[in-house]
């Protein structure tokens, strides 16, 4: 499987996991010119920004810790992006990150709710 190919069952599979765990799944790969979010979900009080990382192998890391300080920040303008454009009032937003890992016989799910903080605005 190519990476996109890889990238698109992991984003699957973590809609899933999401949707099985009380997320509203709003919208998936949204685009502006500053960048994409993976999933844009509703959990309980929150409007959460979730990053997926997939990977078959921990050769370089696990997939969460990719999402590096760059990429937060990325995320973040991508969000105050959505938020605006979507006229959101004021609330409760969150960045969670899912990573897979395709390494066993089976994937291996890990959601990380709140994995850095920041406030859109």
């Amino acid at each position: 499987m190519d990476k996109i190919g890889l990238g698109k069952r992991g984003e699957d599979i973590a809609a899933g996991y999401l949707k099985k765990r009380g997320y509203k799944i709003i919208e998936r790969n949204y685009r502006s010119r500053l960048g994409e979010i993976d999933i844009v979900a509703a959990h309980r009080s929150f409007t959460v920004f979730v990053e997926v990382k997939t990977r078959t192998g921990n050769d370089f890391g696990f997939p969460q810790e990719s999402v590096e300080e760059r990429k937060q920040r990325r995320m973040v303008r991508v969000a105050q992006v959505y938020i605006k454009h979507r006229r959101l009032p004021d609330g409760h937003f969150r960045f969670d990150v899912v990573s897979i890992d395709f390494s066993g016989k089976k994937p291996s799910v890990n959601l990380i709710p709140g994995a850095f903080l920041s406030e859109p605005e």
